[in-house]
């Protein structure tokens, strides 16, 4: 038998860490339930940022765990090249049945990068059984994160993340960010400046030809590298675009998606429809590993000769979909405090999964901030001591942060 030092930190390579800091003095979880982790010497952490992401309904959910253990017991893996089960089906409904008109074909993957890569992927293909083979470009945005696949690194608009790994994918371009401190600083809600931004890409298909473009990828709100909310009019014209050029339109929904702003998709929220929507994080409430992409019926109605494949599960995720999310989703997830400012979102009874009051707080387009930048970095840092509890959050070297606690959190832990 294989044995190893009892605490030994040395074996696991962690993700986006320093690992010879951390190791040098570990900050270790123990077990969560809720909206608190627990440390191995018993300390409560507050969850501040529901996981990386992904925790929304929170932790150990009492039906959740119930519906792995009985799944695991009946069957825990089945095959979809060529065959399939019931529940694989079921599942495919029910998350399409929430997603935008027309987007209501899915086709499952193991994580978001995977989806990203898939989605990409798709496009490529779809073009070229259609005779446009020339088609092969894929635009990103600068500051946007795609995940970790070379494809998602590739249209990712974070320089570390492409520095280190050479040039990527050929052919790919990137759009400008969205994050102008200069007009927009301390802006309540959508920016009024920078809708004019999304003409770049009349620039990159006057640059290189619209017959060459494939797909736009963009996050249709920023998460990774600052809560950047679009400006009033930017997504639109995206639309308007490509739509014009025959270019297919990817929103990158790994984070909004499941109810982050108060909607089942930000696609949902904020009125603009895309070509495809790539999920992950909450589809699963991140209990077991998986991701998905959701494509127009025209993509999936196309003649393909082949078609891409996962080995993802989809017999244990059926179970999260039951969760009554649509009640939830009347309080937006995102919590972004500005400087010293701090609030909630506030919701009309009235719209059961539209918001009609934004809270700057609570959807901020963190404009007066430098947003994730140099300096970043996570906190599991002690709150003050009066309220003798830690918290789970992101900050930056100025005074600004983001949370996003799972959707169990009351409203006077939001505040």
């Amino acid at each position: 038998m294989l044995q190893s030092p009892p605490n030994d930190l040395d074996a696991f390579w962690m993700p986006f860490t320093d690992n010879r800091h951390f190791k040098a003095s570990p900050r270790l979880l123990a077990s969560a339930k809720g909206m608190y982790y627990q440390t191995p010497e018993g300390r409560q952490v507050l969850d501040g940022t529901a996981g990386l992401w992904c925790v929304n309904a929170g932790h150990s959910r009492d039906t959740i765990v119930e519906a792995i253990r009985e799944q695991a017991g009946h069957l825990d893996f089945a095959p979809t090249f060529q065959l399939g089960h019931p529940l694989a089906f079921k599942l495919a409904a029910r998350v399409g049945a929430i997603m935008p008109a027309d987007l209501d074909r899915i086709f499952f993957a193991n994580s978001g990068s995977e989806a990203v890569d898939t989605a990409l992927k798709i496009a490529l293909a779809y073009h070229r059984v259609r005779g446009q083979g020339t088609r092969t470009r894929l635009i990103g945005r600068e500051r946007g994160y795609h995940g970790t696949g070379f494809g998602g690194i590739s249209v990712g608009g974070i320089v570390s993340n492409r520095r280190t790994f050479g040039p990527g994918l050929p052919g790919t371009d990137h759009l400008p960010h969205t994050h102008d401190i200069a007009r927009n600083a301390f802006t309540r809600g959508m920016p009024e400046h920078g809708a004019h931004l999304a003409d770049a890409l009349e620039g990159l298909v006057g640059l290189h030809g619209a017959d060459t473009i494939a797909a736009v990828i963009v996050e249709p709100m920023a998460g990774s590298t600052g809560v950047l909310v679009p400006p009033q009019g930017y997504l639109q014209r995206l639309r308007e675009i490509c739509d014009r050029h025959g270019i297919l339109l990817i929103f990158d929904e790994v984070i909004t998606g499941f109810g982050r702003l108060g909607a089942a998709t930000a696609a949902e929220r904020l009125g603009v429809t895309p070509d495809m929507i790539t999920l992950a994080k909450g589809i699963t409430n991140a209990a077991v590993p998986m991701g998905a992409v959701a494509c127009r019926r025209g993509i999936y109605d196309t003649p393909w000769p082949t078609r891409r494949g996962s080995s993802c599960s989809t017999a244990i995720p059926i179970r999260r979909i039951r969760w009554p999310v649509p009640r939830r989703w009347r309080r937006s997830m995102f919590i972004a405090t500005n400087g010293c400012s701090s609030g909630h979102a506030r919701w009309s009874r009235a719209g059961k999964r539209r918001c009609t009051a934004w809270r700057a707080a609570a959807i901020s387009s963190m404009s007066a901030t430098s947003g994730w930048s140099r300096g970043s970095s996570w906190g599991h840092g002690p709150v003050p001591p009066a309220r003798g509890r830690w918290s789970c959050s992101a900050s930056c070297s100025t005074p600004a942060c983001w949370s996003v606690p799972p959707a169990t959190s009351s409203r006077c832990r939001r505040r």
